[in-house]
């Protein structure tokens, strides 16, 4: 029977739901890679003996066999945890994007939960100190993008800790796209916010204890008394499927690795008028707007990115921006992930838009500017200017900030 074409759309939609980025698995034995909880709970809580313990934690903070750490720790009489304080998203998770949980006590252990999200100084340091606890203790894992909130929550908490006067514990995990190189284009202090507080890469490169040390020396008014329980196992040239832990989503549009391999560059798309593919099963790996065609793919192909394909895609994001409308663009396919360079893809994805379709525009706050650290890339792109162009316009400061990273690397 012929295809309609919204028949064909449809079919492609479906199609481009399926998993996009090739990933050689090659997982270690469970054992071989201890994350810093496994580290922590191995040497029976010792930082953690005698002291009232707040935990800022979300789903992600599991064990390998995906036991939330809070419920683990509120039954074992060796640690006293007395709070949990949930970022963004929150701390079960429920809330999707700009959104929180609130103050209420969870149901399944009893204890107060109290909301961190879009709090800092000193309201932040207030709400530990009206909690009670003694230390405050972070486990969330990151995806080594500057614009995730999760390395902020960890700023903002490191700063209010030291306002509180507690003392701050690190639990590592895996940079999910490893610690191999900071990329991208640094964030200039004037467009500081709480998708960027202060000036590291767009792709940092590092793990949130490394993040920690880094922001306690050169970043926060005075250092906290900072402690930190490193992995065991873990080499900076590895992706996540070959550490042999579960991938729970840290928010509800990073359903995946792959989402994570991509993030850092795409994400540059939620500063635009195109869906980033949120409301899709692939967000940030398909992107399009109503109008867009084949044109789109083939420019970016035409561009010989290394390590990744550029598919022409049609879907109908089910929330946020183009809701229940099909629209046409690009699924991103990376088959070579060491080769890939995200923030480079981003970029040239940006530039490739605004020339085949007229109907690009940025977002009328330019939040383009909050996203990538400055004003350069958007002016860049506006005024005309390629990928390598674009890219070769924040090497110094890249430079600049490989030298001070360099100094907190802990893994090798």
């Amino acid at each position: 029977m012929p295809l309609s074409r919204r028949g064909l759309l449809t079919t492609t939609a479906a199609v481009a739901s399926l998993p996009a980025c090739a990933a050689t698995t090659t997982r270690h034995r469970p054992e071989t890679l201890r994350t810093g909880f496994e580290n922590l709970a191995a040497k029976s809580y010792a930082p953690l003996r005698g002291k009232k313990v707040g935990l800022v934690t979300n789903p992600t903070g599991v064990t390998r066999d995906v036991r939330h750490i809070v419920d683990v720790m509120h039954a074992d009489g060796r640690v006293n945890l007395t709070a949990v304080f949930g970022p963004e998203h929150g701390f079960r998770g429920t809330a999707q994007a700009g959104g929180s949980e609130g103050r209420y006590d969870d149901p399944a252990t009893g204890l107060p939960v109290y909301d961190t999200y879009l709090k800092n100084g000193r309201p932040l340091a207030d709400v530990f100190t009206a909690s009670g606890v003694d230390i405050v203790v972070f486990d969330i894992q990151d995806v080594g993008a500057r614009f995730y909130t999760y390395i902020w929550t960890l700023y903002d908490c490191m700063e209010a800790a030291r306002l509180a006067g507690r003392p701050f514990l690190v639990l590592d995990r895996p940079n999910p796209v490893t610690g191999r190189a900071a990329q991208g284009p640094v964030l200039h202090r004037e467009f500081a916010s709480f998708v960027g507080r202060q000036p590291i890469a767009q792709a940092h490169g590092m793990t949130v204890a490394e993040l920690a040390r880094l922001f306690n020396k050169e970043f926060l008014a005075a250092p906290v008394e900072l402690d930190t329980v490193l992995m065991s196992g873990w080499k900076r040239s590895e992706f996540y499927d070959a550490s042999g832990l579960p991938w729970v989503p840290p928010s509800p549009n990073m359903p995946t690795p792959d989402t994570a391999l991509v993030y850092s560059g795409t994400g540059l798309f939620e500063g635009t008028n195109l869906s980033e593919g949120r409301g899709t099963t692939r967000p940030f790996e398909l992107l399009g707007a109503e109008g867009i065609d084949r044109r789109w793919a083939a420019a970016a192909e035409r561009v010989g990115l290394p390590g990744v394909h550029f598919r022409e895609a049609y879907f109908t994001p089910t929330f946020s921006k183009f809701q229940g409308k099909t629209v046409g663009g690009v699924q991103i396919h990376v088959h070579d992930r060491a080769a890939y360079d995200p923030v480079r893809t981003g970029v040239a994805l940006l530039v490739t838009a605004k020339k085949v379709w007229s109907g690009f525009s940025w977002r009328s706050d330019n939040w383009i500017d909050k996203l990538t650290g400055s004003t350069l890339v958007r002016t860049m792109i506006d005024a005309g200017a390629d990928t390598d162009e674009v890219v070769a316009g924040w090497q110094e400061e890249l430079a600049a900030f490989r030298r001070m990273r360099k100094k907190y690397l802990v893994y090798g």
